[in-house]
């Protein structure tokens, strides 16, 4: 029995937890709450994918005559040979019966229906991906023939990551939501009602907490509601997450009510924290908790500073808790004399990032999430493949420019970065827990600065660990930058580049060029580094013209291998941009709508007249091809079936954005970090008219190369004392400053030391300069 119950409802990811309850439990767990969380969505995906449950869909499909089209035809022609391997795919996809790969990669081991139509186009990528993922990803063309046939014959509202996605997106008002929610559950909805009363019946819960990501989250979030309602009406329901964060700031719909007792918006933690104290202990305290604070802060290096802030904290809790007569919230809509009102009556601030613990991923069923791999590309695979802890660098965005973002909310307004070594105790601690080493940090845009710590630190405590995070493509992500994130683990990044064009971006106030992006890009893939770049078009005032060439700069991005995957967005017009916020200034006319529900996407017009839709299909299907490594030499015109202008961008443009010169400066403050091993030596001597040198012949070793140096004597064994104190164990990331001032204490003219051929051939080698 618990108090508390979390719940992500259906449905988010396949692979691994969407990670807001998790955050949560480990913030109750700081202050000595006791909750229980479950992600309902994983649940649900693994029944309705079982034999047993197929079997009543292809029954329900026949009695209600809803097989139409020629493909769900075939699939239940071969029903059989559908059921048959059911749970055996689904063992396979979670990792625990990885021999049937062999069987899966025959060619007639699985049936087969519309979506193993773009087998012609795998022999690229598993070439380099392998047996296991040729096999994941058949097992998902396998598992989206079944996907085709709920959609079809049981459910239109299904899909993998979303469920009635529709009813959640531009809801201004709640009629339609509200409508559908009182027609009958549909079959899936029986599904996850029945799971979620088992773990009512076990968790006997107080106060639920539904965190709502997502659009194609809601209805499943209200479904929940609606039966607990009807059922356990003791239970006070709280909704919270991002979709609300985002999208229910105006709501006043008193309907909205019926469902859930409060809406919390922003960081949930303390408004959260104040339900629990009113919701399960409301004759102990006034809305306040005299022991609210944690007091076990997880910061081993905390200074006196932090302790100083805690306990400043406690005594500003309790002074609130003595004085309060009425209940206390954060941030939390609830209703009140039949009318919606917003709560914003504590006085206590946020919990810093420091104070809010480390995600806490038990309950949850980590062994039975399943890895798919929907494209057979490398980098694209990640969102869906493989089981990740998720974990956060920063709150907020430290860029927090960029006008088509919701820039103005508190989640990204905010910047709180969190110190390395808390985040490194933090995977260590997750790393004991879950017992998987990969980490997806979440971040709105991760700082190289913070990046460049957590790199040293995981290197400082020779951790084996794999990671990946999105990113700004900025300047600071230099070439040796690039290669210490690769020694740490790093193996991806995403990032903006959004409209490839200056002009655009300069509008964006993205803060970077084509340029830039293209050599950032390059020193991450030449470090083995995948990249993933999120694409816009449709930006307010982009022209056709502009349209074509941002496709003409990603065709030679791709077909030069420094991004390996893209995603291309339509520009949408949200409530809570610079652009929402002030439309005239970038040529939109906005069609606002009564907002009685949500509101965040609005519909516009922008001043050029330019249908973009028009451009959806031609710039996917092109991108499609180019994760493939194909279409490169086709005319851009191929890609659309109506007539498009010439590109005007030259066809080596980002090829000449790379043979910019490289600097060879280097900043008074930059860290000198190596990475390599001391090198075998041999000393030995040459004389020349007369004069005797001394010689050290330096032989480096790394993973797959060797390099052979020769110094004179004396800087050689200075050389040599100095990598030892270089490397990232010791923990003395020496500036280059302080490099120079050493040498030269015992010889001449550093620089020409430094940028001798010998040294640049161990800056290749693994001496960095960050």
């Amino acid at each position: 029995m618990k108090d508390l119950l979390l719940i992500t409802p259906p449905f988010t990811q396949l692979n691994t937890p969407y990670p807001a309850t998790a955050y949560l439990k480990g913030f109750l767990n700081t202050i000595g709450v006791s909750a229980f969380q479950m992600d309902l969505g994983i649940e649900v995906i693994l029944e309705l994918f079982s034999k047993k449950t197929f079997e009543k869909l292809f029954d329900l499909a026949i009695e209600n005559d809803s097989i139409s089209t020629e493909n769900c035809q075939r699939i239940y022609t071969l029903k059989a040979d559908y059921l048959q391997p059911l749970d055996a795919i689904i063992l396979f996809l979670q990792g625990k019966n990885q021999t049937l790969a062999r069987q899966i990669c025959t060619t007639n081991f699985l049936p087969q229906a519309s979506r193993f139509e773009q087998l012609e186009d795998m022999d690229w990528a598993f070439g380099e991906m392998g047996m296991q993922d040729k096999a994941k990803h058949l097992a998902t063309l396998y598992l989206e023939d079944l996907s085709d046939f709920i959609i079809e014959c049981i459910d239109p509202n299904f899909g993998f990551s979303r469920y009635a996605e529709r009813l959640g997106q531009s809801a201004n008002a709640f009629d339609e939501l509200y409508d559908s929610l009182q027609n009958k559950p549909t079959f899936i909805d029986n599904l996850t009602l029945a799971i979620l009363e088992d773990k009512l019946k076990t968790v006997q819960p107080k106060l639920i907490c539904f965190s709502v990501p997502f659009p194609g989250n809601l209805y499943s979030a209200f479904r929940c509601a609606q039966f607990i309602k009807a059922n356990y009406p003791e239970i006070k329901i709280a909704i919270g997450g991002g979709f609300p964060n985002t999208e229910l700031r105006q709501v006043t719909d008193t309907r909205v009510f019926d469902f859930f007792d409060f809406i919390t918006l922003d960081d949930g933690e303390l408004p959260i924290e104040l339900l629990y104290q009113n919701v399960c202990q409301p004759h102990n305290n006034k809305g306040t908790a005299g022991t609210d604070l944690q007091n076990n802060i997880e910061n081993k290096d905390q200074n006196s500073n932090n302790t100083n802030h805690a306990e400043r904290s406690r005594s500003t809790t309790i002074h609130v808790g003595h004085n309060s007569k009425e209940k206390q919230y954060k941030r939390t809509f609830l209703l009140e004399d039949g009318k919606v009102v917003y709560k914003n009556n504590t006085t206590r601030p946020d919990y810093k990032q420091l104070q809010v613990g480390t995600p806490d991923y038990s309950d949850l069923l980590l062994e039975d999430y399943i890895s798919v791999i929907e494209i057979a590309n490398p980098m694209h695979s990640l969102w869906s493949d493989g089981r990740w802890n998720k974990l956060t660098m920063a709150h907020g965005c430290y860029w927090g420019k960029c006008t088509f973002c919701d820039i103005s909310l508190d989640y990204i307004k905010i910047y709180e970065p969190i110190a390395a070594a808390l985040l490194v105790d933090r995977m260590e601690q997750l790393i004991a827990q879950t017992g998987e080493n990969g980490f997806h940090f979440v971040d709105e845009a991760a700082p190289p600065a913070l990046m460049k710590a957590l790199a040293l630190e995981i290197l400082k405590r020779q951790l084996t660990v794999t990671w990946w995070t999105n990113i700004r493509f900025e300047k600071n992500f230099t070439q040796d930058l690039c290669y210490l994130l690769k020694a740490s683990g790093c193996i991806a990044v995403s990032g903006g580049l959004e409209v490839a064009s200056d002009r655009l971006l300069k509008l964006i106030d993205k803060g970077v060029t084509v340029e830039q992006v293209a050599q950032v890009t390059r020193n991450f893939t030449q470090a083995n580094i995948m990249v993933h770049s999120y694409l816009m078009y449709g930006y307010p005032t982009q022209t056709v013209q502009e349209t074509v060439d941002s496709l003409e700069m990603v065709r030679q991005l791709f077909e030069l291998g420094i991004i390996q995957s893209g995603f291309w967005h339509q520009f949408a017009l949200t409530a809570h941009s610079p652009i929402g916020l002030n439309p005239s200034d970038y040529g939109v006319t906005p069609n606002y709508k009564s907002i009685t529900f949500a509101n965040n996407d609005i519909d516009f017009t922008d001043k050029t007249g330019i249908d973009h839709n028009q451009f959806s299909f031609g710039l996917k299907k092109s991108l499609f091809n180019f994760m493939h490594g194909i279409g490169f030499d086709m005319d851009l015109q191929e890609w659309f079936d109506f007539d498009i202008p010439q590109s005007t961008i030259t066809p080596y443009y980002i090829e000449d954005c790379l043979n910019t010169p490289a600097s060879l400066t280097t900043k008074p403050t930059a860290k000198i970090v190596w990475l390599g091993h001391l090198p075998l030596v041999r000393e030995y001597t040459k004389t020349k008219k007369g004069f005797v040198n001394e010689l050290l012949e330096l032989t480096f070793h790394d993973k797959t190369d060797r390099l052979q140096i020769t110094v004179n004597k004396p800087e050689g064994e200075w050389l040599l004392d100095t990598l030892e104190t270089l490397k990232p164990t010791t923990g003395q990331a020496l500036s280059f400053s302080a490099l120079k001032k050493d040498f030269e204490s015992q010889f001449e003219d550093f620089e020409l030391f430094w940028f001798s051929k010998q040294m640049q051939k161990l800056k290749d080698f693994g001496l960095l300069q960050l």
